[in-house]
C-alpha cells in the first residue's frame, strides 16, 4: 500500500537586540528584562484582547486599563529577569566555574529577594527562595536536553 507523509520544519523567529551597557553584567541584566518584560506586556495584552473580543466591546477606559497593565506587568516580569540573570551570573563570576548550580543559587537569591521586597514573613520568603532555587534548576537541566 502507498504511504504519503509530511517531511517539514518548524523554526521559531529570533529577535536579538543587543544594548552594549559597557559591562557584562549590565548587558545580560538588561537584556533579560527588556526580553521576559516584553513577553509579559504581549502576554497581558493578548490576555486583555480576549476579554474584548468576548465582550465584544471596547472603551478608552478598558484600553487605558490595559496599557497601564502591560507596563506594570512588563515592568515587575521583566525586573525578576533581570535580577535573575543578574544574580546568576554574579555567582558565576564569584565560583569561577559555569554550571547548574549557579542557576540553583541565582534562583533562589532572586526568590528570597522578591518575597522579601513584597514584605512576605520569613517563612513565605524562604519558601519562595527553595520555589526560585528548583524552578531555576529545572529550567537549566531542561536547557541541558534541549
Amino acid at each position: 500500500m502507498p504511504r504519503t507523509g509530511f517531511v517539514g520544519s518548524l523554526s521559531t523567529p529570533k529577535v536579538d537586540v543587543v544594548i552594549d551597557m559597557g559591562n557584562p553584567f549590565l548587558n545580560l541584566t538588561v537584556d533579560g528584562f527588556l526580553k521576559i518584560g516584553s513577553v509579559a506586556a504581549t502576554r497581558a495584552a493578548a490576555e486583555d484582547a480576549y476579554h474584548v473580543v468576548r465582550k465584544g466591546t471596547i472603551s478608552t477606559h478598558n484600553f487605558e486599563n490595559t496599557l497601564k497593565k502591560m507596563c506594570k506587568e512588563g515592568a515587575y516580569w521583566g525586573a525578576v529577569a533581570g535580577a535573575y540573570v543578574g544574580m546568576e551570573y554574579g555567582v558565576e563570576r564569584i565560583r569561577g566555574t559555569r554550571d547548574w548550580k549557579n542557576a540553583m543559587i541565582g534562583g533562589a537569591l532572586t526568590g528570597a529577594l522578591v518575597s522579601a521586597a513584597s514584605n512576605n514573613n520569613r517563612d513565605k520568603v524562604v519558601i519562595d527562595a527553595i520555589t526560585g532555587g528548583a524552578v531555576a534548576t529545572a529550567a537549566e537541566f531542561i536547557n541541558y536536553l534541549t
